[in-house]
């Protein structure tokens, strides 16, 4: 079959859809005696060369850089909450006040103790001062000099005591305001002023409130033995693929969008392959200013998965399918069209397909 002169000397790549129109026609005046019309015109488009880098894909979720769960140190009652549901709050913020005035009570009495406990080493130190000397002039007998050696060392210990019952007593009172520990978003209040608020570091504490960081947050993956042993042979060789070792630029596609437009980076590659699935975990950190991206939502990642080649690239429009096989239609010099399969690559962003081979 020929075709009406096209006045381009380099093959080129037949789009499909109006080649299929051509061809019918062709078929068509070849049937009639004495000719028929002209071939129709053909949409041509040159195939380019460009340095490209193939691209692996893989589902996974948003997980939070940083996940803290509000609990008290101390029990006692819930006095006022300082946050309102869902907002986000600083590193520093007050977000809880629990009843202060048994712990204020008790930094009092600890305060007292330690005055106590001062005022008798006083004594005990100026009474073996005494001591000293009267045991030297045979006055007093030994004996009776240990015993006051041993009331001065027992008042220095009572003193040590008091400072620390009245450091725990304070600390005790700092531990009724509960302040944020990391910068992000809080979730809502379980629980109302006026409850009793269970504390300390046993299984069954109260808990008050969760805090997840926002900004920057983590994207988490598995991907299977197979690539998994690519890519650390790509590393080996030294390319920037996703390897345990270095941080490889990725890109990030939510449900709602049409290309990969977030930029992040991986920074992590778990040490032990998934018994159960064969799968390995890997993890991209992604900056996330307007706080849009959130934890356990779920997204797609691209990762290289190669190193950069140069390819050739036609538009995805002049692939055809036989079957299981992609193919793709070529004008020759003479204008004679010719048919050769191809191995597909991914498509770039100006919706040309990379052909691999």
């Amino acid at each position: 079959m020929h075709l009406h002169r096209i006045p381009a000397p380099t093959i080129r790549v037949a789009v499909i859809l109006a080649l299929a129109t051509l061809v019918a026609s062709c078929g068509e005046g070849q049937q009639k005696q004495g000719g028929g019309p002209p071939p129709p015109a053909v949409t041509v488009a040159t195939p380019t060369r460009r340095t490209v880098v193939d691209f692996d894909e893989y589902v996974g979720r948003f997980a939070a850089v940083n996940s803290v769960e509000m609990r008290a140190r101390v029990s006692g009652y819930l006095d006022s909450v300082h946050f309102k549901d869902g907002q986000l709050v600083k590193k520093g913020d007050l977000l809880f006040t629990i009843d202060k005035r048994s712990f204020q009570n008790a930094v009092d009495q600890a305060r007292a103790n330690l005055v106590t406990a001062k005022s008798n080493l006083a004594y005990a130190k100026s009474d073996l001062e005494r001591g000293q000397s009267l045991v030297t002039q045979k006055t007093i007998t030994e004996q009776i000099f240990e015993q006051r050696s041993q009331a001065f060392r027992n008042a220095q210990a009572s003193v040590s005591g008091a400072e620390a019952a009245l450091r725990q007593a304070a600390l005790d009172l700092e531990y009724t305001e509960l302040h944020a520990p990391v910068d992000g978003r809080i979730g809502d209040r379980r629980v109302s002023p006026g409850n009793l608020v269970t504390g300390g570091t046993s299984g069954n504490t109260t808990l008050l409130a969760t805090i997840v960081s926002t900004d920057p947050i983590y994207f988490e993956f598995t991907f299977d033995e197979a690539s998994y042993l690519r890519y650390e042979r790509l590393a080996r060789n030294g390319t920037d693929v996703a390897s345990r070792g270095g941080s490889v630029p990725v890109a990030l596609e939510l449900i709602d969008e049409v290309d990969f437009v977030h930029k992040g980076r991986m920074d992590f590659v778990n040490n032990v392959i998934d018994a159960t699935t064969g799968t390995i975990r890997a993890r991209a950190v992604f900056r996330n200013p307007n706080g849009v991206l959130t934890p356990g939502m779920f997204a797609r990642v691209r990762v290289p998965a190669s190193p950069p080649y140069e390819a050739l690239l036609v538009p995805d429009a002049a692939i055809g399918s036989e079957q299981t096989r992609k193919y793709v239609l070529l004008v020759g010099a003479d204008n004679k069209v010719s048919e050769r399969f191809v191995t597909l690559g991914h498509t770039t962003a100006d919706n040309l397909r990379v052909i691999k081979a």
